[in-house]
């Protein structure tokens, strides 16, 4: 498996992780009303937005010709 592989594959799992703890957070916000979870949740989204269009970026970068 090359770096570039490697890469878009740890990648790829945080935007996974990202998108289960953003779940997890929304549900933990709808049992107690919590502030702190939806901003947890709110955060993760967010980052997992900016992983993907990283993502994106480092294709395009990386292209082979």
């Amino acid at each position: 498996m090359s770096l570039r592989s490697f890469h878009l594959v740890f990648i790829a799992l945080s935007v996974v992780l990202t998108a289960f703890f953003a779940a997890w957070a929304t549900g933990e916000y709808r049992a107690a009303h919590d502030a702190g979870y939806l901003a947890a949740g709110v955060g993760s989204l967010v980052a997992g937005a900016s992983l993907a269009a990283y993502a994106a970026a480092f294709i395009r970068k990386t292209r082979r010709f």
